[in-house]
């Protein structure tokens, strides 16, 4: 009771005194003061556990998944401000707690961080996990992606009763997904939808991990994610369980699976995998997901996940954009727009985000070389190696360090249509910058 009443002290003073997230700090003084807190209260949840895991997508999936299942009437535990390593999972569970120390939760849907694993699965075990994608990530962090495949792979066989849910369109998932031994149920688009062929995108994983042989593709989603399959052994992209066909992007998306036709009003195709995700997750888990289109209609991702700001008329989008596959997506999704627009990129090299920016060379920035694009700006700590990688295109890019000033120039000055794309530790930080500009008379 003291841990949970200490972590709710701390979430609320760091936001409404220090203006901070505060998250992080509640779940390490709740571990701190209470060491079991996390077995304990995820001991109280009375239906299944979910955790969602992999390079991008995991906090659209699983805010989504938890919606969906608050939709059809449950009480779910979820880390929404994507806090997703061990203070910020114990912080989930003891922020869901009541006063007297317990948990009333059907479910729980909680991201993790891919490396945080192995401190996580101590406390629970999971009953799915749900397997989003594997791209490179914070090299200097992470290392390679066999590293974090090592990791998922190890944290899945202490958990032999797990289902995973993965993503078979992704051939390094979808291996680590056969050979961890645990059942599993994949996701996918077994249909082409855009014609990748030509793209200039690093795709990782190109090499078969069974025998070492190259893959060879039918076609690409994007990245190294669509229909593979092994030049030499039988490996291949596996039979797909839940199947998105006649999918639709632009304005909005849509797919068809098991007969419902799923619609949103989203942009980017990488939205439909996150979609497609939580939906997959749902009907593994047993649920119907009768309310599944009435969740999407209302669901705000937030947390700068395409979220939308209205500052003094003008349409502000904030996205985040941390790797070379996620920030790709990121400019599909930008160039969707047909509309006039401005851009300002931030980009810091803080420890969470790890201190290596030269994956900035690895992004298709070329794409920004069009008349709908007004204006570029690069922000943040390391906004002159951003401004020299925008050189290398010749895209003229003005520099502003303080990112505020950069937003408030663009919002006097601008188009009245702005794209912001930042990385890691920059989202929290411009985040509030928006809302307070928001709110300003």
């Amino acid at each position: 009771m003291l841990a949970v009443w200490a972590a709710k002290i701390t979430e609320k003073v760091s936001v409404h005194v220090f203006h901070r997230q505060g998250v992080t700090w509640a779940g390490k003084i709740a571990l701190r003061i209470c060491p079991s807190i996390l077995r304990d209260l995820a001991g109280q949840v009375k239906k299944d556990i979910f955790i969602v895991c992999g390079t991008n997508g995991k906090t659209t999936t699983n805010n989504m998944l938890c919606a969906a299942m608050e939709a059809e009437g449950y009480r779910v535990v979820c880390n929404h401000t994507g806090s997703n390593m061990l203070n910020g999972v114990a912080a989930a569970f003891a922020l869901s707690a009541g006063i007297g120390g317990n948990l009333k939760a059907d479910y729980a849907c909680i991201e993790i961080d891919e490396a945080s694993t192995r401190r996580v699965f101590p406390h629970f075990k999971p009953d799915y996990m749900v397997l989003t994608n594997l791209f490179r990530d914070q090299l200097d962090r992470y290392g390679e992606i066999d590293i974090t495949m090592n990791i998922l792979k190890e944290v899945m066989q202490s958990a032999p009763e797990m289902k995973v849910i993965v993503n078979g369109d992704d051939a390094l998932s979808a291996y680590l997904a056969m050979d961890s031994g645990n059942d599993y149920v994949t996701y996918g688009i077994s249909e082409q939808v855009t014609d990748d062929a030509d793209s200039r995108e690093i795709r990782e994983g190109r090499f078969c991990k069974c025998c070492g042989a190259p893959l060879s593709y039918r076609f690409y989603h994007y990245s190294q994610l669509g229909d593979y399959a092994c030049t030499q052994c039988d490996f291949r992209r596996p039979d797909i369980r839940f199947d998105a066909g006649d999918v639709e992007i632009g304005d909005g998306l849509a797919f068809t699976v098991e007969g419902n036709r799923i619609r949103a009003n989203y942009k980017g195709f990488y939205n439909v995998y996150n979609i497609l995700a939580a939906y997959a997750a749902m009907r593994t888990g047993g649920l119907k997901a009768g309310h599944f289109n009435e969740m999407l209609s209302r669901f705000n991702p937030e947390n700068g996940r395409m979220e939308s700001f209205r500052i003094q008329n003008v349409k502000v989008t904030l996205n985040l954009a941390k790797n070379p596959a996620g920030f790709n997506q990121n400019i599909s999704a930008v160039m969707q727009d047909e509309a006039l627009k401005d851009i300002i990129i931030v980009i810091n090299d803080n420890a969470q985000d790890g201190t290596d920016v030269s994956w900035l060379w690895d992004v298709d920035f070329d794409r920004f070389k069009e008349d709908k694009i007004r204006s570029i700006t690069v922000s943040g700590i390391r906004c002159y190696d951003m401004g020299l990688r925008m050189k290398y295109v010749d895209i003229p890019a003005m520099s502003e360090p303080d990112v505020e000033k950069a937003i408030r120039q663009r919002i006097a000055d601008g188009c009245g249509n702005l794209y912001v794309l930042v990385n890691y530790t920059a989202l929290f930080s411009t985040r509030n910058v928006l809302k307070r500009l928001e709110g300003e008379k």
